[in-house]
């Protein structure tokens, strides 16, 4: 089992200003892992663990870099006192995942000596959890017969409902989704809870996804919702708002020419393709309530076990997405700038102010 550690000045070379960022192998268990640390400024990096079959290791660490950054953004907006780090596990989780080589990245993770707290994303699960915690200490997420919060998913899903309340709220001037036509594109883990508070709310809702097992489910359950091919038919159905609940860079240049959404407010992370949509989002009149600001939940979820998990805590906590959204998008509209970088600036703000507090020494408790 070794790793190996990439120091910032390298990272700098492209971009990012990462902590820390390690990478993981045990050939007898076939883990290969990157575990990145954005920032500690606030508290320990939490974040999810991603197993996917990526197209390379170049892929994989885009991605694991782009994620932690975002979980700092995530928590400060949140006012968590944690930072942001992000995990990958590469390989197809169908094929290779074992408890052996869940133990072994567990291992890993205990090496950080609670830098880094892991807990679930694409591809792992609460039980999971319980494994990689044989092994470490420094694990949330994990089963209720664990003393966990179970799945993360649940307020995960909440959050971006509130925060599209908010959205809404800024855009049409009522809270309420209530015959508004919202798409949502990814009906996994967080989606079909999505999906359950918008018909709750009285929305009309479509859906799409790679998983047909999953639309039939979703199906069985909401037998008034839409079912469209795939993505591209999603984004072509006249909608209010557009939800993307899959992986990260759903909005492309593409996408955005065509959505005649007002609105984008979605779980997945990650959604602007790249720099400068969020300026193409803008002038199109698309109000874009910021990823990690809206889908929130989830971390927050899996936080609370840090104090001993209460999910009614939890769901108060999360329920504040709403105000945090409202605010993100009200500051945007001040100031004149997209959303997503009045979150940034809102985020920022707080990790510096907090970071020049803890500068000033205290004796131990």
């Amino acid at each position: 089992m070794t790793d190996h550690l990439l120091g910032a000045s390298r990272l700098s070379a492209f971009g990012h200003r990462h902590e820390q960022v390690v990478y993981c192998q045990d050939t007898d268990s076939g883990l290969k892992a990157i575990i990145a640390i954005y920032s500690t400024a606030l508290g320990p990096a939490l974040g999810g663990t991603r197993f996917y079959p990526y197209a390379s290791e170049q892929a994989a660490l885009a991605d694991v870099l782009n994620l932690s950054q975002g979980m700092a953004y995530k928590a400060a907006l949140a006012g968590l006192d944690l930072g942001g780090g992000k995990a990958v596990i590469i390989g197809d989780p169908k094929t290779i995942k074992t408890e052996a080589l869940l133990r072994a990245y567990g291992r890993m993770v205990q090496s950080l000596n609670g830098r880094y707290y892991t807990a679930c994303d694409v591809g792992t699960f609460s039980p999971d959890m319980d494994i990689i915690a044989k092994e470490s200490a420094y694990v949330t997420g994990r089963t209720v017969e664990h003393g966990g919060a179970g799945d993360s998913s649940v307020l995960t899903a909440f959050g971006v409902f509130q925060g599209m309340r908010a959205a809404a709220a800024h855009v049409w001037g009522a809270s309420s989704l209530e015959g508004k036509t919202v798409g949502v594109a990814g009906v996994g883990k967080v989606g079909k809870h999505l999906v359950a508070h918008l018909i709750e709310d009285g929305a009309n809702v479509v859906v799409t996804d790679v998983d047909a097992a999953a639309v039939a489910t979703l199906q069985a359950s909401y037998p008034t919702v839409k079912v469209v091919a795939d993505t591209d038919a999603l984004i072509r159905e006249p909608l209010d708002v557009y939800a993307p609940c899959a992986l990260g860079g759903a909005l492309s240049d593409e996408v955005v020419d065509l959505l005649s959404a007002k609105i984008v407010c979605g779980a997945a992370n990650n959604q602007l393709a790249h720099e400068g949509i969020e300026k193409q989002l803008q002038e199109r009149g698309i109000t874009y309530a910021p990823d990690y600001c809206v889908n929130a939940g989830g971390l927050i979820q899996v936080a609370d076990e840090l104090e001993g998990f209460s999910f009614n805590r939890a769901k108060v906590r999360a329920e504040k997405i709403y105000d945090t959204t409202f605010g993100v998008l009200e500051h945007a509209k001040t100031e004149g700038v997209p959303p997503s970088i009045a979150a940034d600036r809102i985020a920022e703000q707080r990790m510096r102010d907090v970071s020049r507090l803890r500068s000033m020494w205290l004796p131990a408790r």
